[in-house]
């Protein structure tokens, strides 16, 4: 069975994004909530300087769609690219 490749990736665009704006929204009301998390993000995302008010969440839910879309297509195509190989290899001659 082959993943949708398009369907797959914008799953985790959109799932990697929501977590990271819940926690940045979670991180304005609670601030001891969700630092580490956006610590680390920030320390990937160029421009992302870290927990701030409601532009640095919309910064960082940007940025997660974009990296989840790009994380799940390309997982996406390296199972597909597996499961042709294994059913390559258990065909029968």
């Amino acid at each position: 069975m082959k993943l949708d490749l398009k369907a797959l990736a914008l799953t985790c665009g959109i799932f990697w994004s929501a977590l990271l704006l819940l926690v940045s929204l979670g991180d304005m009301v609670w601030p001891e909530y969700g630092g580490k998390i956006l610590e680390i993000a920030a320390s990937i995302y160029p421009g992302y300087r870290g927990p701030g008010g409601i532009g640095a969440a919309i910064i960082v839910t940007l940025y997660g769609l974009v990296d989840g879309a790009i994380g799940g297509f390309v997982f996406g195509w390296l199972y597909n690219t597996f499961v042709a190989k294994g059913a390559a290899a258990s065909a029968p001659a």
